[in-house]
């Protein structure tokens, strides 16, 4: 998440990276777009139009957690490639009474939410590992095992380990209270990825954000499922963790698109938390199939519980998008196998790697022009046309 405005440096440098798997790597996958308009489409109406920033509020394109975090007014200037839109303020840590940090010789910490059972936390740890190594900084990291008390301690531990600045995956969105308010007594910035802090004004608590649009992800998935589906589907969704923005905001672009597309042969009949894990979605399915045994469709606001999903559709002999359609999201390799194995229908990207612009961000936030306090990735898709292509390229993670 980062923007332009001469805030150059961390706009070209630090977000092209956003676009490609889960290194550096480009992805070469074709990217999908939505029927919608996205954000960055807006911006360019905008500056089309001869206009300066722009509230792009009224937009129903921008999630509550933007717009909460302060990111409401879409910069106009031109996003680099990999970034959907950036949104104002500018942040700077120098308002926070936040000194200039050497990445050279300075502690760092990188907080992660949970464990890294995942392919999506194993490779969002990864990024931000090699990243370290490669820029010489001394990292000390941190795994919170989805235990939201456990990362406020994490934090504020690393803080009082010298940790200069922290960034940090939130566990969820309202949560980490406490360790922002110790870090901004402390003086130390703060960087979150992946996850939206709301509730907190943007630039007065914490630094830059950095994330995807997460209801951009449930549009995409929608039109999908509608694709997959002629439009017609007895449907459950599978949803991600409580309190977090990421499943309020895949849940909402979803239903909205359908709302939109005027779908009304997709009938949802099930709606359970799974909390983005694979041992939940098998658990969850199973009662589902016992409880709706005509379920023939599955939203999946993650790979891992679609992939649990399916391990129960195939103990009942319902796998295979012939008999169940299945549209996740994440951008796992796991995932975008099934697609080949014609057991998903499609995934929408949700990329991990946010370990080059987590530093640029904070390099432009500490030492440089400021960076924005929000930006968005632009996030890729796959279906049977570019799976085997996303898996032997390695941009599926």
């Amino acid at each position: 998440m980062s923007a332009p405005r001469r805030v150059t440096t961390l706009a070209v440098v630090g977000l092209t990276v956003l676009a490609a798997g889960c290194s550096s790597k480009k992805s070469s996958t074709t990217s999908t777009s939505s029927t919608s308009t996205t954000p960055a489409a807006t911006a360019a109406a905008t500056s089309a139009a001869g206009g300066a920033s722009t509230a792009a509020a009224a937009s129903g394109d921008v999630p509550a957690a933007i717009k909460a975090a302060g990111g409401a007014t879409l910069l106009t200037t031109p996003a680099p490639a990999g970034v959907e839109a950036q949104y104002g303020p500018i942040c700077k840590g120098s308002d926070l009474g936040i000194g200039k940090i050497d990445l050279k010789a300075d502690t760092i910490g990188w907080a992660q939410s949970e464990k890294e059972a995942n392919p999506f936390r194993i490779a969002s740890t990864k990024s931000q590992v090699d990243e370290g190594k490669k820029r010489g900084i001394h990292l000390l990291t941190t795994n919170a095992q989805s235990n939201v008390q456990q990362e406020n301690s994490d934090i504020k531990g690393m803080i009082d380990k010298g940790a200069k600045a922290i960034i940090f995956s939130p566990i969820n969105s309202t949560g980490l209270g406490d360790a922002i308010d110790y870090a901004k007594s402390k003086h130390v910035a703060m960087i979150p990825v992946d996850r939206n802090i709301t509730g907190v004004e943007g630039c007065k608590s914490v630094g830059p954000q950095l994330g995807s649009n997460f209801v951009e992800q449930g549009k995409r998935a929608a039109d999908a499922m509608i694709k997959a589906t002629g439009g017609t589907a007895k449907l459950a969704i599978l949803l991600g963790a409580t309190g977090v923005n990421v499943t309020d905001d895949r849940t909402a672009g979803f239903l909205a698109e359908l709302t939109a597309k005027n779908a009304t042969g997709i009938e949802v009949i099930f709606k359970q938390t799974a909390d983005f894990t694979r041992e939940k979605g098998q658990t969850v399915t199973e009662t589902l199939l016992q409880s709706h045994p005509e379920v023939n469709a599955i939203y999946a606001e993650n790979d891992e519980m679609g992939l649990g999903a399916l391990i129960a559709l195939k103990d009942k002999g319902k796998n295979g998008i012939a008999k169940t359609h299945i549209v996740s999201i994440d951008g796992t390799k796991g995932a975008v196998q099934a697609i080949v194995d014609g057991n998903f229908d499609a995934v929408i990207e949700s990329n991990p790697a946010f370990g080059p612009a987590a530093e640029d961000a904070l390099n432009a936030y500490v030492n440089g022009d400021g960076a924005p306090a929000v930006s968005i990735a632009t996030d890729n898709q796959y279906d049977k046309s570019n799976a085997q292509a996303g898996i032997d390229s390695g941009a599926a993670y």
